[in-house]
């Protein structure tokens, strides 16, 4: 059974860079056909899709959201990290990784449990 785990700061400053890791067991990241992912949710919000990085290594991101994203991995302690720069209290929401079995498929099958980021001065 796959188990995701976010961890990070629950509280950033305006103008900074939001860094998230998600930590995964009981599947490789490097794994065939798994999307690792990383969506979030706004308060009185719904579920809005930042990016992904594939079990390739390739990236794929948000149009709304590409310019200040990106996501990378390490391959030896099974993680992957979001990485949010120039963040806004607009960003402020509950961070979820999640594994997708297609890219951009929304055949979710794995999430963790969420991690509410503040943004605010």
């Amino acid at each position: 059974q796959v188990q995701l785990q976010e961890s990070g700061p629950d509280l950033v400053s305006p103008s900074q860079t939001l860094s998230l890791t998600c930590t995964v067991s009981g599947r490789s990241i490097t794994s065939a056909y798994s999307y690792w992912t990383w969506i979030r949710q706004p308060p009185g919000k719904g579920l809005e899709w930042i990016g992904y990085i594939a079990y390739t290594g390739s990236t794929h991101y948000s149009q709304s959201l590409r310019s200040r994203t990106s996501i990378s991995r390490n391959v030896s302690q099974n993680q992957f990290t979001l990485h949010l720069s120039a963040v806004t209290p607009e960003d402020t929401a509950v961070y979820y990784c999640v594994r997708d079995r297609k890219p951009r498929g929304e055949e979710y099958d794995s999430w963790g449990q969420g991690i509410q980021v503040t943004v605010s001065s």
